[in-house]
């Protein structure tokens, strides 16, 4: 198994995660413990919400870049989400987090 895999089992196994998705840059899901819906619908939205935050992390000092991005939903059916984003230069990792768990 390799060591990208063992990382995803590891985060998956932690309470409340509900899923993982890595992409590369351009929004493309490379792996995802999600189904292939929520892993396109995800993918894309997210990719496009670190742009931005990282054209305002830019704005505001243009020495700075974005290196992790944690935000929460309110409640919605059936629970609430806590997402995390770690960007890198090449890929994109999201965890969603069921955070009442």
């Amino acid at each position: 198994m390799s060591d990208v895999e063992e990382t995803i089992k590891r985060i998956q196994s932690q309470k409340g995660v509900v899923g993982v998705i890595v992409m590369d840059n351009a929004g493309r899901a490379i792996r995802s413990t999600l189904d292939d819906e929520q892993t396109a619908q995800y993918s894309a939205l997210l990719q496009t919400l670190c742009e931005r935050a990282k054209g305002a992390i830019r704005e505001l000092d243009s020495t700075n870049d974005l290196t992790f991005l944690r935000l929460r939903t309110k409640k919605s059916d059936p629970f609430e989400n806590e997402i995390l984003i770690a960007p890198d230069k090449e890929h994109l990792l999201a965890v969603i987090e069921n955070s009442s768990a």
